[in-house]
């Protein structure tokens, strides 16, 4: 299964941001295999007096967006798991920013969010591996509109990517 075969009746139009940043060649699994190696070198290259710099007071540290990343995935991949086992329960959007502050994400060691960025990240594998293309391609609805569950997990990947670009420009 690659990008491309995502249609757009599978995902709300807010999510193209993210799934831009894909070629439409990736494959699933290959990608999420990709990315956890690029996440860790990305953030392992970010020196340690940097990974609690905030461009402005009100913005997340880059640790902070790190944790954002691992919370989003778990999110996301909830919610590629409930849609991929035919649940049509509509599922509810979240507050990402909430989150960051009982995350306590400043106060973990570079070690600790990778260790579980790779926990995470090798669920998701896992989950992934174990679904049919034809439960991937399950539409359900997600935060008030239409998100297949394949669309969910490459949601995932762009989002990261999207994250990264902004490290890359108003942090570093």
């Amino acid at each position: 299964m690659i990008k491309q075969d995502l249609k757009q009746v599978e995902f709300n139009e807010y999510y193209s941001g993210y799934l831009n940043k894909l070629p439409d060649t990736l494959s699933l699994i290959k990608g999420y295999e990709k990315g956890k190696k690029d996440v860790i070198d990305f953030f392992t290259s970010i020196p340690e007096e940097k990974l609690t710099y905030r461009y402005l007071p009100e913005k997340w540290s880059i640790k902070e967006v790190f944790q954002h990343l691992i919370d989003t995935e778990r999110v996301f991949m909830y919610r590629c798991f409930r849609i991929a086992r035919k649940d049509a329960t509509p599922l509810s959007g979240f507050d990402q920013d909430t989150y960051i502050t009982p995350s306590r994400a400043d106060y973990k060691s570079l070690d600790q969010l990778i260790k579980e960025f790779e926990i995470n990240r090798n669920n998701s594998i896992s989950l992934l591996q174990s679904l049919s293309d034809e439960d991937l391609q399950f539409i359900g609805n997600s935060n008030g509109g239409a998100m297949s569950a394949r669309a969910a997990a490459f949601i995932v990947l762009g989002h990261d990517i999207w994250h990264i670009d902004i490290v890359k420009e108003r942090y570093l």
